[in-house]
C-alpha cells in the first residue's frame, strides 16, 4: 500500500509515496529549498508544491524539526519560531485538503529504521541520530519509542551539541572528516554516559558516506551503523505515521 511522506528539515523539504509493504519509496522523491524564513505559510506552500509533484490525494505524513506533540509544534530550532503553538496537522491539511499527520523528524526516521532497517528486531536502548542542519535523536527501549528526546540540544563543552557537531557545522567551518569526526565521538561518548545504547545508528545525508568517518570514531562501546534507509527514513517513517493515524 502506498501513502504519501515529506520530510521538512531546515534545508530542504522532501517527499515521495512510499510503499509500506516494502519500506522504501514508491517513486523517486521530490525536492524543494526550505523557504527562509522558514513561516509556517511559507512551509505549508513548499509542502503543497512537493505534493501536487506527484498529484498526491489521499493521507499524508510530514515530519517536524522540533518537539511535536499531538500535531501541535512545541519547539522550533531550525526553523522560524512562528511555528511554536501551532497545529501543524491542520495548518497543513487545511492549505492541503487531506488529512495530514506530524511528528518529529528524527522520531519518524528511527521508527522506520527500526521497522526496516538498521534497528529491525534490535531489543535494548537503540538510539538513531540524523546530522544536518541539526541533530535529531530518536530512542527506543525495546523497540518502543521514546517521542521527541531532541538531544541535539544538550549542551557539550560548552556548545549545544548541534551547534558543534551537526553536518551544517561540518560545512560552515570547512571542517575535514577528521576534525569532524572527533566531535561526533565526543558528543557520542556523552550519549553514551547518559542512555547507555546498545547501537547508535547514524542517520541523515551524511549516513551515505559513514565510510568516510565513522571507522574514525574510537571509545564508544555501543555499535555503530549507518541507517539502511539513509535520508528517505524520514519520508518512510512519515508515511508510517499516517497509515497508523488511519487505521485508529
Amino acid at each position: 500500500m502506498n501513502v504519501f511522506g515529506v520530510d521538512i528539515g531546515g534545508s530542504g523539504i522532501k517527499g515521495a509515496p512510499v510503499d509500506l509493504d516494502r519500506g522504501d519509496l514508491a517513486e523517486p522523491r521530490h525536492k524543494v529549498l526550505t523557504p527562509h524564513p522558514a513561516t509556517p505559510d511559507g512551509v505549508a506552500e513548499c509542502v503543497a508544491e512537493v505534493i501536487e509533484h506527484f498529484g498526491w490525494s489521499g493521507p499524508v505524513g510530514t515530519t517536524f524539526p522540533g518537539v511535536v506533540t499531538g500535531s501541535v509544534i512545541r519547539t522550533a530550532a531550525n526553523v522560524d519560531k512562528s511555528w511554536i503553538d501551532v497545529d501543524g496537522g491542520k495548518l497543513l491539511g487545511d492549505r492541503l485538503g487531506l488529512p495530514v499527520t506530524v511528528l518529529n523528524d528524527a522520531d519518524a526516521a528511527g521508527v522506520a529504521e527500526m521497522t526496516f532497517g538498521a534497528g529491525r528486531g534490535r531489543k535494548g536502548a537503540v538510539m538513531l541520530l540524523t546530522f544536518g542542519t541539526g541533530i535529531g535523536s530518536a530512542l527506543f527501549i525495546d523497540g518502543k519509542l521514546v517521542p521527541n528526546t531532541e538531544l541535539g540540544h544538550l549542551e557539550l563543552h560548552g556548545h549545544e551539541a548541534e551547534k558543534h557537531a551537526s553536518t551544517k557545522a561540518k560545512d560552515d567551518e570547512e571542517l575535514s572528516w577528521e576534525h569532524w569526526a572527533h566531535r561526533v565521538q565526543k558528543y557520542l561518548v556523552h550519549l553514551e554516559m547518559l542512555f547507555s545504547p546498545e547501537l547508535f545508528i547514524i542517520g541523515g545525508g551524511v549516513s551515505r558516506k559513514a565510510d568516510r568517518f565513522l571507522p574514525l570514531i574510537e571509545h564508544v562501546r555501543a555499535e555503530m551503523v549507518p541507517a539502511e534507509l539513509q535520508n528517505n527514513a524520514g519520508i518512510v517513517g512519515a508515511a508510517m505515521a499516517a497509515m497508523a493515524a488511519g487505521s485508529d
